[in-house]
């Protein structure tokens, strides 16, 4: 993980949201058909409607997430599955602690 593209990432409040709701996915998006989000993540269909963005700027804002190592991907069939990469992120907070 580059810190300078997961700052980058987590700079729009719209992405920084996602990952926040990604932290407790039951809680802040609305039930998938399919899958576990605990297990599997959460579906891009069901981020979007509880964001209330369009799916491909959910899909952008996704991407550029994976791209910073902030979540990882799973696809399952046509689903593709999103979810907190903890450890990237537990990584990332320890460097803002001895770093600055």
């Amino acid at each position: 993980m580059d810190p300078l593209t997961a700052f980058k990432a987590l700079a729009n409040p719209v992405r920084l949201k996602i990952l926040a709701g990604l932290k407790e996915p039951a809680r802040h998006f609305p039930p998938q058909d399919e899958g576990d989000v605990e297990i599997d993540g959460v579906c891009v269909s069901s981020i979007q409607e509880g964001i209330g963005l369009s799916q491909s700027t959910t899909s952008d804002y996704l991407g550029i997430l994976h791209k910073a190592g902030l979540v990882t991907v799973k696809r399952r069939g046509q689903w593709t599955y999103y979810k907190r990469d903890e450890d990237s992120i537990r990584k990332l907070a320890e460097l803002t602690r001895t770093e600055i």
